[in-house]
């Protein structure tokens, strides 16, 4: 068989398209556990010198809306001396979230990332990096996770054999300075934003069943959208209860947490062969304000799971004294 220097050329572009190559200066992406001497609260303190201060408005429109709710400045340093009395550190802990992933992706997913999940739902996540290391994201549009069991099993082998686990999830909701609930300020846009999108698009899909307004299609599920499609099959079962809420885009969040939820604590349960020392869940709502203002979330679980797999206390109430 003769080849043309054509097919020739090609041939050894293919074969170099696998020979291993460096490139310099490439970030690392390994987990990043803290070393060091400072203490998580020592380092929540730094993270939050940084913060606005706390917004009386603001604090209390949130608040009003979203009882129960505390600032994430506050939830923060909460939470790290709560897990430092049972022996967690940022030398020995690893951080799983569940929210929508764009950190540590690929850079050809980026622009992908950026239509399809929300950098407001990373806040918390961001401020947490800074006091526990790099997390490991098992979630996914909407913050349901969808790594499921296998990426449970792969995180749990990143855990050090003598340390914790910190995992946090929930959905996210914007309130804007005008209190319209569904919607924020973004930095540097003038247009007041839908958040979460995902979140909304799932809402309106429902509505468009429960209405009867839904078109007839044969494309039910799509893998080129297939999160997505998850995200409104996951929420179908609460549409008396979103048609029933006076305020659909309040009441939203709370019936996706209440998907999530089951299906974190189903993970867990699973897999908790795979905890080491111990395992805390803290899970609720995250709320989006504007750019200048403090976030907040409302804490629905903070559970503590032992090394084996049990859960054998709340910590919700002392987050809120």
């Amino acid at each position: 068989m003769k080849l043309s220097l054509a097919s020739l050329a090609l041939l050894a572009a293919s074969a170099s398209a696998f020979t291993a190559v460096t490139p310099a200066g490439r970030a690392s992406t390994s987990l990043n556990i803290l070393a060091g001497t400072q203490s998580a609260t020592e380092r929540v303190a730094n993270v939050m010198a940084a913060r606005p201060e706390e917004n009386e408005a603001i604090d209390a429109l949130v608040k009003s809306n979203f009882p129960g709710a505390i600032s994430n400045k506050a939830m923060e340093t909460k939470v790290a001396s709560i897990l430092e009395a049972k022996g967690f550190t940022p030398a020995n802990t690893l951080l799983c979230t569940m929210f929508p992933p764009m950190s540590l992706m690929p850079v050809y997913l980026l622009f992908y990332a950026m239509k399809n999940s929300d950098e407001l739902a990373r806040n918390l996540e961001d401020d947490l990096n800074k006091v526990y290391g790099h997390n490991f994201n098992l979630g996914g549009l909407s913050g349901f996770p969808f790594a499921g069991n296998t990426g449970f099993g792969a995180m749990s082998a990143h855990v050090p054999d003598d340390g914790f686990c910190l995992l946090v999830h929930g959905p996210h909701v914007g309130i804007s300075k005008d209190g319209v609930i569904g919607k924020v300020e973004r930095s540097g846009i003038a247009l007041v934003d839908n958040c979460c999108g995902s979140a909304i698009a799932a809402s309106n899909y429902l509505k468009g069943i429960t209405d009867g307004g839904a078109k007839i299609t044969t494309k039910l599920q799509q893998f080129s959208d297939f999160q997505q499609g998850a995200v409104q099959e996951l929420i179908l079962p609460h549409g008396k209860r979103l048609n029933d809420a006076d305020n659909r885009m309040k009441e939203l969040p709370y019936a996706l947490y209440d998907s999530q939820d089951i299906l974190v604590r189903d993970i867990i349960n699973g897999g908790k062969g795979g905890i080491k020392q111990g395992l805390a869940l803290l899970s609720g709502i995250q709320i989006n304000t504007g750019p200048d203002t403090l976030d907040y979330f409302h804490p629905l679980r903070f559970d503590y799971y032992d090394a084996d797999g049990n859960v054998v206390e709340s910590m919700i109430d002392e987050l809120s004294t």
